[in-house]
């Protein structure tokens, strides 16, 4: 990943997006689009770009210009603060991890008139640490998925099934109806 990733501007600033939403410890030296605010994975290292490129998530046809759009909104936000920004990297790439997060936060405000698309963007990068989206279950559990691991979402039992011997809520809530069958779908 060290040397594509660094190479596109848009997987660049979608990476330094979805760090500053759910932050995590940089991936190599240099990585530059990882601020590394966290230790642990965050949402670059739980696949925020991948669940973003999913024919699932309709966002995959925007990509290149909401990355644009966020450019502009770190050129100027930079602008404003006299910022010098590195010349080599995309302006929002550039930012200090401190400076990502105010520019984000203006822009998930709700007097934004862009808040909606910013707040979609954001969505998918907790949704990439929280499930996995774009990987199966299993397999993101087996291959230590960190946001998963991170809430310890249990894996499936040697049969492939998860089971659940307690309740969640440490009590039953109800009564299943009597036509449930043993595997527990309805009839």
């Amino acid at each position: 990943m060290h040397g594509s990733v660094q190479d596109d501007a848009t997987e660049m600033t979608l990476e330094a997006f979805a760090d500053t939403i759910l932050p995590g410890e940089k991936r190599f030296p240099g990585d530059v689009t990882v601020a590394g605010a966290a230790t642990g994975g965050g949402a670059v290292a739980s696949g925020a770009v991948a669940v973003l490129r999913t024919d699932e998530g309709g966002m995959a046809p925007a990509l290149d210009n909401l990355a644009e759009a966020l450019n502009e909104h770190a050129g100027g936000y930079a602008a404003e603060r006299e910022l010098s920004l590195a010349p080599a990297i995309p302006p929002f790439v550039a930012l200090t991890f401190a400076d990502r997060t105010a520019l984000v936060a203006r822009l998930t405000d709700p007097t934004h008139s862009e808040r909606d698309i910013w707040v979609s963007l954001a969505m998918f990068s907790t949704i990439a640490f929280d499930a996995a989206a774009h990987l199966h279950t299993v397999d993101a559990l087996a291959a230590g998925h960190p946001g998963m691991s991170t809430m310890g979402f249990k894996p499936p039992q040697a049969d492939g099934l998860w089971r659940f011997p307690e309740f969640s809520y440490g009590r039953q809530l109800a009564r299943p109806h009597p036509d449930t069958t043993p595997s527990g779908s309805p009839a």
